[in-house]
């Protein structure tokens, strides 16, 4: 190869590799974590022995961009005891700067209960929970992979019978 073609060649490398964009990090575009919150804890169905609920769960987005919320294992506790273990996904869009409410459902049977949080949702009293897992994101911004962010809240929160 004579040294016309070979200049020529390397930097025809240079521009394609000089050209390309390498990914950005969530810190390179100033990402902002969402922030979750129970608002209210439904009574779905009532059965004699198993209850559905439906957890309403409210996702703030304080960030200039979509967040998509792709994923999220959770583990729900009320009262210090585990109520519900799961994973969703394709859950929800959250628009920049906003605020939205996502509803999961879960069930909870009685005959495993402490007596005390039975008494709490049978007379809809308010409830101590936690609500701790992971959530898969995915920001509305060109080269940033989707990534994971832990969350583990707590606060008190009515129980509700379903609305008819």
């Amino acid at each position: 190869m004579n040294n016309l073609k070979k200049t020529t060649l390397f930097f025809f490398i240079l521009i394609i590799l000089v050209s390309c964009k390498s990914q950005q990090t969530i810190e390179d575009i100033g990402f902002i974590q969402p922030e979750f919150e129970v608002v209210s804890i439904i009574i779905y169905q009532a059965e004699l022995i198993n209850t559905q609920f439906e957890t309403v769960l409210k996702i703030v987005n304080p960030n200039k961009f979509d967040v998509q919320l792709y994923s999220i294992k959770y583990r729900l506790y009320g009262n210090g005891m585990l109520w519900a273990e799961d994973t969703a996904e394709d859950i929800i869009l959250v628009p920049a700067e906003s605020t939205v409410e996502a509803k999961f459902r879960f069930s909870m049977n009685f005959i495993n209960m402490n007596r005390r949080l039975l008494s709490d949702i049978i007379d809809m009293r308010s409830v101590q929970y936690a609500f701790i897992g992971e959530a898969q994101l995915q920001v509305n911004v060109s080269r940033v992979s989707p990534f994971t962010v832990n969350f583990d809240i707590s606060g008190l929160s009515d129980v509700k019978p379903k609305a008819d």
